[in-house]
């Protein structure tokens, strides 16, 4: 008896572990006392440098000059912030250190890109401001769980609600335009050479798949900037490379007639299709995105400037796709007990420090106008939705140039393939979306920048140009 009993002792601690892990994780909540932060956006919108800033400036928040619209700081009611076990055991941690290692470095580098999700978890000890809650709890300790995966996944979520078919006839319609019509040229001759009524080969489906994926590397290519590539995974696979789920593609033209076995290419395909969705969109999505509470959403505009207007028109049409795949409503009570709904949404312009400081008006009218759609159905869901344009880190100043007798604004930093400062005019953000016609070549050309030399990082000096604008909308509600 005592023998069966002591085998199922590490068993019941086990599951002892859990429950109270589990019953904690409700108490937080029903306490209002965690937030899930959802750090998102599409490829090189700066996930990575904005998370590490955020981390940065609340665990070198307390007596921070640097922080004044982050109210908690601005009336010395931050007591600390500390980086924690996170509670999800099976996600990487994300490697803040590593990080401001890069930032840090003689000379410095941007850190690794996401290329699979990771988590962060802070405690910020702060005085609560009502006085009467004040009074029965003087401490109270806020808990961030800080979320980051690559923006390439976010583009499966709309796949949840799409058919082979419909997926098929999508893709299709967007290879019938440039650039998709000359990047896809490869792909499309192969596929028009494959009878896809017949019982299908490993060769033919591997390579049908790997062309497939080719075109999709290529949209990506800094030059075409696209945006809209799906599924995310081809481009970003993470854990699934070289994995047999991912050698699939679209039809160009649904057949009328296949053979019934259902071991034609058509039907192999479509199976294929419907286990990723299964096995990988919808098993991500139920584990990840549905438990967020808050999330923010990070756009590289400038990008679709230096591009053209199809890179800006895919830019706009994936971020509104994406943005209709997640949960939106208010938070009560019991909707923080049932895993919530995300409440507040922050829409954010990247990179505002590769622009003058007078143009950061526009930058936010601009990405608001881009956001027209999602920002009508989500405000109609009752989400607080803001926009601001920021930089996690500001690698320019502003600087005023003498043109032909007139004083120019510019920015001064050091370009990305250089290696000396220079001060450059960037050109102006227009009020409104250029007319297609109005998006010629050179009209644009926003340069990328290296980060500066930052020698007392580890000391809390971390420049920004409103990451506490973005901190306050994001959680300034939580520290009442």
């Amino acid at each position: 008896m005592t023998d069966w009993f002591s085998k199922l002792t590490p068993d019941i601690h086990h599951r002892l572990d859990n429950l109270q892990q589990s019953f904690g994780e409700i108490l937080d909540r029903s306490m209002d006392r965690s937030v899930r932060l959802a750090v998102t956006g599409l490829s090189r919108s700066g996930k990575t440098v904005f998370i590490t800033s955020l981390v940065h400036q609340l665990i070198h928040g307390v007596n921070s000059q640097h922080l004044p619209f982050f109210k908690i700081v601005d009336s010395d009611r931050l007591l600390g912030t500390k980086a924690q076990p996170q509670p999800d055991l099976h996600i990487p941690s994300f490697r803040y250190d590593l990080a401001v290692d890069k930032l840090s470095a003689n000379p410095p580098d941007w850190p690794q890109p996401t290329s699979g999700i990771s988590e962060i978890r802070l405690a910020i000890r702060y005085k609560p401001a009502n006085p009467v809650l004040a009074r029965f709890s003087p401490v109270n300790t806020l808990y961030v769980d800080i979320i980051d995966y690559p923006g390439e996944w976010l583009l499966d979520l709309p796949l949840l609600d799409l058919s082979y078919e419909q997926w098929s006839e999508q893709t299709a319609a967007l290879c019938d335009k440039e650039p998709r019509l000359r990047l896809s040229n490869t792909w499309r001759t192969f596929m028009d050479g494959v009878d896809v009524t017949q019982p299908a080969t490993d060769e033919t489906l591997r390579k049908a798949s790997q062309l497939f994926t080719d075109f999709l590397m290529e949209c990506k290519k800094k030059e075409h900037g696209l945006t809209l590539l799906q599924p995310g995974r081809f481009t970003m696979p993470g854990d699934l490379k070289g994995a047999p789920l991912l050698e699939f593609c679209p039809l160009l033209r649904i057949p009328s007639n296949t053979t019934k076995s259902g071991n034609d290419f058509y039907h192999v395909m479509k199976r294929r299709y419907e286990s990723y969705k299964e096995h990988v969109v919808r098993k991500f999505y139920r584990e990840h995105f549905s438990r967020f509470d808050r999330q923010i959403v990070l756009a590289d505009v400038l990008k679709a400037f230096n591009t053209g207007h199809e890179t800006f028109q895919d830019m706009r049409t994936a971020i509104n796709l994406v943005l209709k795949s997640f949960q939106y409503g208010k938070n009560n009570f019991f909707s923080r007990l049932l895993n919530g709904k995300i409440d507040k949404l922050l829409f954010a312009a990247t990179k505002a420090d590769h622009v003058t400081p007078n143009q950061l008006p526009n930058l936010e009218r601009f990405l608001q106008l881009m956001l027209t759609e999602a920002n009508n159905n989500v405000m109609f869901e009752g989400v607080e939705t803001e926009t601001v344009a920021l930089a996690s880190l500001q690698c320019t100043k502003a600087v005023t140039q003498q043109y032909q007798g007139q004083a120019l604004s510019c920015i001064q930093g050091i370009q990305k393939e250089g290696d000396k400062s220079v001060a450059v005019f960037p050109g102006e953000i227009p009020a409104d979306i250029p007319l297609p016609e109005d998006w010629v070549d050179g009209r644009f050309r926003f340069l990328d920048f290296r980060p500066p030399h930052l020698p007392n990082v580890r000391n809390g000096v971390l420049p920004h140009i409103r990451m506490d604008r973005a901190l306050e909308f994001l959680l300034g509600d939580k520290f009442s």
